[in-house]
């Protein structure tokens, strides 16, 4: 695997700022994600988290700074943002699959209509990535047919279907009974395996710890404090990461 100073950063976020409605929600952002490593984003409800990750995927417009994605400045007005989000995906807490299509037609729509594969090959694709999150069977089966944490690995495989060259996940446990998280993990696990580079927001700290290269702790809209999951999960140097981390234990969560 790349270390995190090997090469050109596939994503690479300098003094991002971004606010709504006159409030700061993103303070003079900077991060690197080297090739084929995962970055976890943790910290509180309302850190910033989300908002971070909207801003790389290009569906928030950040108010300063910049972000390059394998050092193309994607926030210049001159940049082409429809090809540079055909280069991202990006999966969600809620679904967001469309109820009146089957799971084949949700996760071939992008790669037909935005990047005009033909539809045997696109359906064959879709195949084989549900064949690989264990959803074999699940092709002609519509949404609300689902468990929870099956229509999750159908928007990973909706995701994944683009061929991302980025794929950023936004606490895509959160919304899942329990039971249901396992499932889901393991396929980030499997992406992980594969070299998949991820930027992943999660309240799931034993598992940031176990998959992440780079642990980012938000505060406030600022990075307060970032290195490998040992350093910050284990031996934090700010009183607030400490501070944080001793309600995530006592909520049995680390």
């Amino acid at each position: 695997m790349s270390g995190l100073s090997d090469g050109v950063p596939v994503l690479r976020m300098e003094s991002v700022r971004k606010t709504f409605g006159g409030s700061v929600v993103l303070r003079d952002i900077g991060l690197e994600v080297a090739p084929h490593t995962v970055t976890a984003l943790i910290g509180a409800s309302g850190s910033g988290k989300s908002t971070l990750l909207r801003c790389a995927a290009l569906l928030e417009d950040v108010d300063d700074g910049e972000i390059r994605l394998d050092g193309e400045e994607i926030t210049d007005p001159r940049a082409d943002q429809d090809a540079v989000r055909r280069r991202i995906g990006v999966v969600f807490q809620a679904y967001n699959l469309f109820p009146h299509m089957t799971v084949l037609e949700n996760i071939t729509l992008a790669p037909r209509r935005v990047h005009r594969v033909p539809r045997s090959r696109a359906e064959e694709q879709a195949r084989e990535l549900l064949e690989r999150l264990g959803l074999g069977g699940r092709a002609g089966e519509y949404p609300d047919r689902l468990s929870g944490g099956q229509q999750q690995r159908v928007a990973i495989a909706r995701a994944l279907a683009v061929r991302p060259r980025l794929l950023l996940l936004d606490e895509v446990t959160a919304a899942l009974d329990p039971e249901l998280v396992g499932e889901v993990l393991n396929v980030v696990r499997g992406l992980k395996s594969d070299g998949m580079t991820m930027v992943l927001a999660t309240h799931e700290m034993g598992f940031a710890r176990e998959v992440a290269d780079q642990v980012c702790f938000l505060d406030g809209g600022v990075v307060l404090e970032r290195g490998t999951p040992e350093q910050v999960l284990g031996d934090p140097r700010q009183e607030r990461t400490r501070r944080f981390l001793r309600r995530v234990v006592e909520a049995g969560r680390l």
